[in-house]
């Protein structure tokens, strides 16, 4: 196995070339958890996945409450089923908690602290309320609770990893919050082996071939916990070792003779760049414009599984004008297949897409 057949065989694993998924919830829950701190392109991440997917369909599903969006595993923002969202919390949040002790002890915020904001944010969304975020700081201001210096993102961190609330219905193009009780009521008893199996067997069969250590990086488990949950999932996996490195994929998936041409336009911070910690197999060294010296993640090009440029899109009238800017912009670009791919974004965003070549 080459690196430019692992780039190739992630694709199929993270369905993005292949069968896609039915629906959203299939297409999160394939993925176990998605990125999704610029809520924009997540709904595009889980669309670029998914069979006929718009932009309206993605965003029914998360006001629906079949697909959430919380903090969770990496303590950022993440996509996640509602039937995932339970085990997942309880899995990944007391490591996220305790990397996050010492800023609370900074901003002055106790365990004490925290019960109170959660129970006034509780009372709050009782009985289906879902509510933006300056009506529950508003409250906690009441309640005398300081919500400046980012103690607000803190406080509502807090709740969520606390599993008080998550991600409500998007009222009126804002954001709310909704109480997680409500939107996904709790399954049974936890038992964390087998959360660990299943969160490796859904890392490894959606992102495979990929390493442990990419592993541990994107749950942020510990070393030892992801070692643990790659063994008990071991049974429904195989491997390869490429370059000294061991790499895990499914055992049930079908891997072609040869892999047809493809161009892709995938979003900022999706899964197919930032779900490993060695990105050698699709992101070339000298391109790290993708990443920026502050963490963003661009949107880019992939081109026959290879990051080969950029793009961005705005939308003017029933245009989605889509610049793309590639790495080698003197090679023969596959400019009817950025064209195709161009049109299945601008069909995810009920526009008819325009293409041009530029800084993008």
């Amino acid at each position: 196995m080459t690196l430019t057949e692992i780039a190739n065989i992630r694709l199929l694993s993270q369905r993005v070339t292949g069968p896609s998924c039915k629906n959203a919830r299939e297409a999160v829950s394939w993925m176990g958890a998605m990125q999704a701190q610029d809520f924009a392109m997540c709904r595009w991440a889980a669309g670029a996945r998914t069979s006929g997917a718009t932009d309206r369909k993605i965003t029914a599903a998360l006001n629906k409450g079949d697909i959430l969006r919380t903090h969770l595993l990496r303590p950022t923002w993440h996509l996640v089923a509602a039937a995932d969202i339970h085990w997942l919390l309880a899995l990944t949040a007391p490591r996220i908690l305790a990397a996050s002790k010492t800023r609370h002890r900074q901003l002055e915020l106790t365990e004490a602290l925290f019960q109170k904001s959660n129970k006034i944010i509780a009372n709050m969304l009782a009985g289906g309320q879902h509510l933006p975020r300056e009506t529950i700081m508003a409250e906690l201001k009441k309640a005398k609770i300081a919500v400046d210096e980012n103690r607000s993102s803190h406080l509502l961190f807090r709740a969520e990893l606390d599993g008080i609330l998550c991600s409500g219905a998007v009222k009126n193009g804002r954001q709310t919050y909704a109480l997680l009780a409500e939107r996904a009521p709790a399954p049974g008893a936890f038992n964390r082996d087998e959360a660990l199996a299943m969160l490796a067997g859904r890392y490894f069969c959606s992102r495979g071939p990929a390493t442990l250590q990419d592993f541990a990086t994107w749950s942020y488990l510990s070393l030892t916990d992801a070692r643990h949950g790659l063994e008990m999932a071991r049974p429904g996996l195989t491997s390869a070792t490429v370059d000294g490195d061991v790499y895990w994929f499914s055992r049930a998936l079908a891997l072609p003779d040869t892999y047809p041409p493809s161009v892709h336009l995938l979003p900022a911070f999706d899964e197919y760049i930032i779900g490993y910690r060695n990105r050698a197999a699709v992101l070339p060294a000298a391109q790290q414009r993708v990443i920026t010296n502050n963490g963003i993640f661009r949107p880019v090009v992939v081109i026959n599984g290879q990051v080969a440029g950029l793009w961005k899109r705005a939308l003017k009238d029933d245009k989605v004008m889509v610049t793309v800017e590639l790495f080698a912009p003197g090679s023969r670009a596959p400019k009817k297949a950025i064209a195709r791919a161009a049109d299945r974004l601008g069909a995810f965003l009920g526009g008819e897409a325009v293409v041009s070549y530029g800084q993008a």
